[in-house]
């Protein structure tokens, strides 16, 4: 008996634990799910809630029409990755490695704006947990908690992944929204650096993990907020921008010959 409860934990055939909650770490029924939430005491995963603000969601007329149709698709893209480049950039300077950092596109409550992050090691993934509660993001406090997700390959919406979701954004599996190319090789770039830094640099004693050096989440004070380290951000971006025309430069390059 034992064995079978453990074989459905977590499944639809589990009667008694959501399933939704175990693979997505998010339920459309919140505290009014039948099914119980098993909330973990440890993981590697942190999830930060509705905390990304896609204009395009919230700047709504009366009339239900947007109020940034104006804006470009490029213009989208960047806003969305100065976000994404703002929190992985601090959360990993001050709490330690990521993995892997998710953001949801979807529309429904529980899944709009969530942010996932999977740290290296379980440690880092707690203390985040515990230190981004005490911050704010945008004007608006963050809301973080330990999440039972670490295999996003079952949180995503395979259909949204092959284009053919029907139901739009409010499908209750994740639609993750992608970074641009350029953010993508300026992180990796990043990593790399970082690692090689790290090898070549003795190690010194005292000191717990998640970056040296100021940067990090809310720096100094109680109640700080995410996304201080202005000036290094504008940095960022004015390397992505030349990134960008460089790789523009290439493609026409390429369409020459």
């Amino acid at each position: 008996m034992a064995e079978y409860l453990a074989s459905i934990f977590g499944t639809e055939k589990d009667k008694v634990n959501c399933s939704f909650y175990f693979k997505i770490g998010a339920c459309r029924h919140g505290d009014r799910c039948s099914r119980i939430h098993n909330k973990p005491t440890f993981s590697q995963t942190c999830l930060l809630q509705n905390l990304y603000v896609n204009p395009q969601n919230s700047a709504k007329s009366a009339d239900g029409s947007h109020l940034v149709a104006n804006v470009s698709d490029e213009e989208m893209q960047e806003h969305y990755d100065n976000f994404f480049e703002d929190v992985f950039v601090e959360c990993e300077d001050k709490y330690g490695e990521i993995e892997e950092m998710n953001v949801c596109d979807n529309l429904g409550d529980h899944l709009v704006g969530n942010v996932y992050i999977k740290f290296r090691r379980e440690e880092d993934a707690e203390r985040a947990a515990k230190d981004l509660n005490n911050r704010w993001f945008g004007g608006r406090p963050v809301y973080s908690e330990l999440s039972p997700v670490t295999d996003f390959r079952e949180a995503c919406c395979r259909q949204y992944e092959m284009g053919e979701c029907t139901r739009s954004g409010f499908c209750n599996f994740m639609h993750l929204k992608p970074i641009s190319r350029e953010l993508r090789r300026y992180l990796y770039s990043r990593r790399r650096g970082r690692s090689r830094s790290r090898s070549r640099s003795p190690r010194r004693g005292g000191g717990g993990g998640g970056g040296g050096g100021g940067g990090g989440v809310g720096g100094g004070g109680g109640g700080g907020g995410i996304g201080g380290g202005r000036d290094r951000s504008r940095d960022r971006r004015r390397s992505r921008s030349r990134d960008r025309k460089n790789d523009r430069n290439d493609n026409g390059r390429k369409g020459r010959y």
